[in-house]
């Protein structure tokens, strides 16, 4: 399985990257994606809701009411979950939503990804590459060269590369990453994935450890 590189301007190199079929051309596991994406964006809530419980309410704790001859229910304090202004019953708490999967499934859930990108054509490979300076109009022309302007595209980079990332950061569609910073979630939600030619073998050997 190969894939031809491409320069800044869109146009073929003439040299061309082998992928990996273990990595780039196995039979997707839809659940192990599922599961990777639901730990990445459970990651992400803070948790930190919260609301009081009866005992937790600043109020009287006078009885309102004698218990029995009234002909109707029993009353407790104003602090019942029943009056405006109680306690909430099984109210949220602050909690962490983390939970763990095992290194695998979260290679195998990449693997996956990647190979339905594949097999969508929706991968490509940009021969490496880096700016004097961060200029935003220099990541622009790089991605109208490859038709990916107004396309959510993911760049993977083989080494932090300064320069690069600024230049795209002000790009709402554009995100440029390092090739052992990825998760499932960011390969799902690019429409694109373009590698630095320098980044495929890393990130290939990465997912093989």
């Amino acid at each position: 399985m190969e894939l031809v590189v491409l320069n800044t301007s869109g146009k073929e190199t003439g040299r061309k990257v082998t992928l990996d079929e273990t990595v780039f051309g196995i039979e997707p596991n839809q659940h192990a994606v599922y599961l990777e994406v639901k730990q990445y964006l459970a990651a992400q809530r803070q948790g930190t809701h919260k609301a009081k419980e009866r005992s937790e309410i600043t109020a009287s704790t006078k009885k309102l009411k004698k218990q029995k001859g009234s002909g109707s229910a029993r009353y407790g304090d104003i602090k019942s979950p029943t009056f405006r202004g109680g306690g909430r019953v099984f109210g949220p708490k602050p909690r962490d939503y983390r939970f763990k999967l095992n290194k695998a499934l979260k290679r195998l859930a990449k693997k996956s990804v990647l190979s339905q990108k594949m097999r969508d054509n929706s991968i490509k490979v940009l021969e490496d590459m880096s700016f004097d300076a961060p200029k935003t109009k220099d990541f622009i022309n790089v991605l109208n060269a490859l038709e990916l302007n107004g396309k959510k595209s993911l760049f993977v980079l083989p080494e932090a590369n300064k320069n690069v990332y600024l230049s795209s950061r002000n790009l709402p569609k554009a995100k440029v990453m390092n090739f052992n910073e990825i998760s499932s979630y960011d390969l799902v939600n690019a429409g694109e994935i373009i590698f630095f030619e320098g980044a495929v073998e890393k990130f290939q050997e990465n997912l093989k450890k």
